[in-house]
C-alpha cells in the first residue's frame, strides 16, 4: 500500500483513502491530501477538476478495488480454503492492524458512506459500487469453494456487513473483541453452506 513509485494523481487517491479512513470525509482537506501524498498543492486542481468530491469518489473506488484484490490474497494464504477461513483472514487483517497500530483507522468506504451517502449523490453511487466490487469478489470466492450461487451473494453481504459492524465496535471499544467474535461465530455457518457433489 506504499505510495512510492506512483504518479501524483495515484498518490493523492491513495492518500485520500488513508486520510478518509482515519479522519472521515469532512475532516479530510485537499491540502492535507496533497501534503500526505507529497504532491504539489497546485496539482490538486489539475488532477481533480471536480474538486474534493471527485477525489473522495476516486479514493472510495480505490478502496473497493483494494478490498476486492485482497480476497485472492487471503485465499492464497489458506492451506485449504474454506468460507470460514476466508472470513477469518478478512477479520485478521483488522485485528492485526489494531493490535499493532491502534484503532485510528477504519474502512474508507464506510466512512464515506456515513459522511456523504445522504448528501452527495455521486459519492453514494461510488460507495455502492465499491461495496458491489468487494461483495462480488467474496461471492465468487465462495462459489469457488462450493457454496451454491444462490447463497453466495447473500453470504458475501453477511460477511462484509458483519466485518464493517465489528470494525466500528472495535474502534469504539478500543478492543478487537467484536472482530474475533464475528469470526468465531460466523465461521461454522459459512462452512456449512458448502455443498459437496460426492455421493
Amino acid at each position: 500500500m506504499a505510495v512510492a513509485g506512483r504518479g501524483p494523481r495515484e498518490r493523492m487517491v491513495f492518500s485520500g483513502a488513508q486520510l478518509i479512513r482515519r479522519d472521515g470525509v469532512a475532516a479530510t482537506g485537499m491540502r492535507e491530501v496533497a501534503a500526505h501524498a507529497r504532491a504539489p498543492r497546485g496539482s490538486i486542481q489539475h488532477h481533480f477538476p471536480g474538486g474534493k468530491e471527485e477525489l473522495v469518489n476516486e479514493a472510495v473506488g480505490w478502496a473497493g478495488r483494494y478490498a476486492s484484490r485482497r480476497v485472492d490474497r487471503f485465499l492464497a494464504a489458506l492451506p485449504e480454503p474454506t468460507p470460514g477461513g476466508l472470513f477469518a483472514e478478512m477479520v485478521r487483517q483488522w485485528t492485526d492492524e489494531y493490535r499493532s497500530a491502534g484503532f485510528a483507522g477504519g474502512c474508507p468506504v464506510a466512512a464515506a458512506t456515513v459522511d456523504c451517502a445522504e448528501s452527495v449523490e455521486s459519492t453514494r453511487d461510488a460507495v455502492s459500487a465499491a461495496f458491489a466490487t468487494w461483495s462480488g469478489s467474496v461471492a465468487r470466492a465462495l462459489e469457488g469453494m462450493g457454496v451454491p450461487e444462490s447463497r453466495a451473494g447473500a453470504l458475501a453481504t453477511l460477511m462484509i456487513s458483519s466485518l464493517e459492524g465489528a470494525i466500528l465496535m472495535a474502534r469504539a471499544e478500543r478492543d478487537v473483541r467484536a472482530l474475533t467474535t464475528v469470526a468465531r461465530e460466523l465461521g461454522p455457518l459459512l462452512d456449512a453452506a458448502v455443498t459437496t457433489t460426492d455421493g
